[in-house]
């Protein structure tokens, strides 16, 4: 059976540079002839005629819904800019078929190779940080718009993403659309590698920015991302950073990294919490 035709959305809200690399990467996409590629621009500051400019908010999340505008296919696959995707990822979305009452297909996310890279890359791939599994725990199951299918008859039902938030717009997406009974399905096998942050500072900042979205879901959908305890969390600080001291003197380095920068981590997604997670507004 034929794969349904889908519009590829991918917002981007990098330098110049970046561009190029994201129109690269993008190129081994494996197009049918149903299909489209819209790149969004999110800065404005993109020369390039093949880019959609959406800027009236500083949000991905208001990008990709300009995007999904553009197109009319019966799903829109959502991937992020950071992402190399396999050639033939669109036809292993849908590999089996999708159930009719499916609104939203979860592809799989692998974190870039750890060996030989900084700290911040090789702490991101040992903890597979960005990994698809990480998030489909059960009730708050979400897919991450790195890579994603959705139905556009559920995404529109539900009014697509929240247009005006730094992060968690995927997982309300997720939330809002199983509140009117879609169901999420999850194909491992249609895989993107994540290019990780390749600092400390970008890492912890992505945290932080994590934490704001999570605070900003736990009021919209209670239960969802519920604040960690102060004091737990400070014993448990402790605790792994005595972990990190002994796993350096047994010279297992990997386990050490990950000690060292697991609670820093943690507390700046947990700081991040009192972050706005609302995008600002620019002027027309």
């Amino acid at each position: 059976m034929a794969r349904p035709a889908v519009d590829v959305v991918i917002p981007f809200g990098g330098d110049r540079a970046g561009w190029a690399e994201t129109v690269h990467r993008m190129s081994r996409l494996r197009l049918g002839s149903g299909d489209t590629l819209t790149v969004v621009d999110n800065t404005g500051e993109v020369d390039d005629p093949r880019a959609l400019v959406a800027t009236a908010y500083a949000s991905s999340y208001y990008a990709r819904n300009r995007g999904a505008e553009r197109g009319r296919a019966e799903w829109i696959v959502f991937l992020d800019s950071d992402v190399v995707p396999v050639p033939d990822l669109l036809d292993r979305h849908f590999d089996p078929p999708p159930d009719e009452r499916t609104a939203i297909v979860a592809g799989g996310i692998v974190d870039q190779a750890p060996d030989g890279a900084g700290l911040a890359l090789r702490y991101a791939g040992l903890k597979r940080s960005m990994s698809h599994e990480t998030v489909l725990t059960g009730r708050w199951s979400f897919a991450q718009t790195a890579n994603c299918a959705v139905r556009r008859s559920a995404f529109e039902e539900v009014g697509g993403f929240a247009p005006a938030v730094r992060s968690g717009g995927d997982a309300d997406l997720a939330f809002r659309l199983a509140q009117h009974g879609w169901r999420l399905e999850v194909r491992g096998h249609a895989e993107v590698v994540h290019l990780n942050r390749p600092t400390v500072k970008a890492l912890l900042r992505q945290r932080m920015r994590h934490g704001s979205g999570a605070a900003w879901l736990q009021e919209r959908h209670p239960g969802s991302f519920p604040p960690r305890n102060k004091l737990g969390l400070l014993r448990w600080t402790f605790v792994t950073w005595a972990r990190a001291l002994g796993a350096r003197a047994r010279g297992d380095t990997d386990q050490a990294l990950v000690c060292a920068l697991d609670p820093v981590a943690v507390w700046a997604f947990e700081l991040g919490r009192r972050v706005p997670n609302y995008a600002s507004r620019r002027p027309a």
